[in-house]
Formats: structure tokens, C-alpha cells, sequence
């Protein structure tokens, strides 16, 4: 379902980059976006210190986690000091995600839903350097440390950094399309979508397609040609490199397979088009490089979380008669169950 209210909530003596994430994807009102109504609130009571020595004024006490339809941890103080968040805050956290609200955390803050008892027995993420710590501290939270989030549905967890300003852009895709949280990377200028299994930390960045380099110029060309039945090999052939080298090196380059790579690639552009067109899930399947609308359904299904035409009755140009997606939550999840369940 789509989300509008979002709770932030704070604590003392915390990154300051990671902490104002949220607020720069959620808090800028613009015609081109969704409007949220983004409650920073202070876990500790009173003004909020940060690590860099800048203080924030939180306007918020945790009385206002009540009603909000997402929360956010952004992050955390350093977590080996043996400082555990207090019970009235993760208390707050356990009402908020038994009432239904979507809980996530970014970076250090997943140590907050971990003290929590949230994340028992759940796939969780957080910054490289500190996985092993919180695989120590919470042997019941399933660690993986090498991706850039992990959506497991009701409650999200995402690494440092520019991986928080991912799951944030994820959050948004999943609740109001594509389009919306493309408008919000494009002010940010940040990369519209990254998966949330690519690796955190690649050795080399990603090449610009179309530059000159061999490399950043084959991933172009396939972004091009993906109505195309591409594969590997091809890929591999027109870079003038052995499957292998051109496996290993795609990997050293993008954290992810060419494979999975491609597939995403693939269902990406499908959002954009169920977005934007009025053609059939049939062809825009063709248009994407899938045989056919019964070939794409469950790799946008899941990676998506919901069927073709379910997606485009949320967030298709028409949809609702022109409604706001956010309010479209409940249309996609009805009309997903009638795409399983086809009347006779």
C-alpha cells in the first residue's frame, strides 16, 4: 500500500550524513512528486547531537510514531560502546510495525531494530564494517553483509551511505512507481535504482555508457537492445572478451552477474513502460526482451512485488481516473489477487 506519513526517528550522537537521508528524500514538496508528511522526531527527548557537532531540533516526541504509515531508523550511535537504545523508543518500534506501519533502517539503525527483537529470524543488512558485530550482538537476525538492502516486505534494512538513499528511492518505487522516485534521484542526481543485492562496496565505479570506454559502451548498447534475446555470450563476443574475463570483470565493475543484470535491466524498463504507455503487457514483454507476458509475470512479480497489470493499475497514466498512486495501495493488491485468481 502506498504510504504518505513518514516518522524519522532520531537519537543522540549520531551520524549526521545518514540522518539527514530520509529527510532529502521524503521532506522536498514539489508538483512532480508525492507530498509526505515527514515527523522528525527525537527517540531521547530534546534536541538531537550529532557526531559532527551539529545539533538538531527534533520537533517531534515518539508519541508521534503513532498513525505514521512508514518509520525510519536512519542510523545509529557507534554501536560498540554497549549503549543499548532505550526501551521507550524500541518499544515505539514494536507498536508501530504490529500496527501495520512499514519499519526500515539505514545504515547503524538496524541495530536499533535488531535490539527491538524486529528483525529475529529475518534477512537483514547494514554498513559492511559493522556486519560482523551485529551478527555477534544478534545471533537470530539472518546478516547479509554484502548487499545494499533488504526489502522483507513489512520491515526494510539497507548499508551506509548512499545504500540508505537506495532503499529510501526502493521505498518510494515500491509504494508510488517508478516515475515518482525517478523525479526524486533526478533532484538528488543520484542513480535512480540500484538492486538490492548488488554488492556494497565495488573496487571500480561504474562506467558512464557511451564514452569511450569498451566497457561502459557494451552496457550501453544492451540498455539499447533489450528487446533483443541477449545473452552473455553476446555480450561478451561484442566486448571482445572471453565469457570469463567478461564475467569477472562485470562483476569487479557493477557488484552483480551480467545475467542479473540484464534481468533487471529488463523489468526496470517494463515499469517504465506499463508507467507511460497504454500498450499490452504482451507487448511491452516483446519490448523488453521477454517471449511473452507469461515470461515476464513472475520476474516483475518478483522483483516488483506484484504482477504486471496490477502495477499498471496502480501507477499506469490512467490509473484511478488520474488518482495520486498513494492512493492506489489497496487497488493494486485487489487487482493482483484477480490477475491470480482470473474469473472463469
Amino acid at each position: 500500500m502506498g504510504f504518505s506519513t513518514v516518522a524519522v526517528l532520531m537519537f543522540d550522537r549520531i551520524p549526521l550524513f545518514e540522518a539527514s537521508v530520509p529527510i532529502a528524500v521524503f521532506g522536498e514538496r514539489r508538483d512532480d512528486r508525492p507530498e509526505f508528511e515527514v515527523r522528525v522526531i527525537s527517540a531521547e527527548g530534546g534536541p538531537v547531537r550529532t557526531d559532527a557537532g551539529v545539533t538538531l531540533a527534533a520537533p517531534y516526541g515518539l508519541d508521534a510514531v503513532e498513525g505514521a504509515d512508514l518509520v525510519i531508523v536512519p542510523t545509529w550511535r557507534r554501536p560498540s560502546g554497549g549503549d543499548p537504545p532505550a526501551d521507550e523508543a524500541l518499544e515505539a518500534l514494536r507498536r508501530a510495525q504490529a500496527g501495520g506501519a512499514t519499519v526500515a533502517s539505514l545504515c547503524l539503525g538496524t541495530f536499533v531494530l535488531a535490539a527491538a527483537g524486529l528483525l529475529d529470524g529475518r534477512p537483514a543488512t547494514t554498513h559492511w564494517r559493522y556486519a560482523g558485530l551485529l551478527a555477534s550482538m544478534h545471533p537470530r537476525v539472518e546478516v547479509r553483509p554484502d548487499v545494499l538492502y533488504v526489502d522483507d516486505g513489512d520491515i526494510l534494512t539497507s548499508a551506509g551511505g548512499t545504500g540508505g538513499i537506495d532503499l529510501c528511492l526502493h521505498l518510494v518505487r515500491r509504494s508510488h512507481g517508478a516515475l515518482a522516485a525517478n523525479s526524486i534521484a533526478r533532484g538528488l542526481v543520484t542513480p535512480p535504482h540500484r538492486a538490492g543485492g548488488q554488492a556494497q562496496y565495488i573496487d571500480r565505479p561504474v562506467p558512464a555508457p557511451a564514452t569511450g570506454d569498451p566497457f561502459g559502451d557494451i552496457l550501453g548498447w544492451a540498455l539499447r537492445h533489450l528487446d533483443r534475446e541477449l545473452t552473455v555470450d553476446d555480450l561478451a563476443a561484442r566486448a571482445l572478451m572471453s565469457r570469463r574475463t567478461f564475467d569477472r570483470r562485470f562483476r569487479q565493475t557493477t557488484g552483480t552477474t551480467p545475467a542479473q543484470w540484464l534481468l533487471h535491466q529488463r523489468v526496470l524498463h517494463a515499469q517504465r513502460l506499463l508507467e507511460t504507455t497504454a500498450e499490452p503487457v504482451e507487448r511491452v514483454a516483446r519490448r523488453v526482451g521477454f517471449a511473452s507476458a507469461v515470461a515476464l509475470r513472475p520476474h516483475f512479480r518478483r522483483q516488483v512485488g506484484v504482477s504486471p497489470t496490477a502495477y499498471r493499475e496502480a501507477f499506469g497514466t490512467g490509473a484511478a481516473d488520474g488518482a495520486h498512486p498513494a492512493a492506489s495501495g489497496a487497488h493494486l493488491v485487489a487487482n493482483d489477487a484477480r490477475e491470480a485468481h482470473p474469473p472463469a
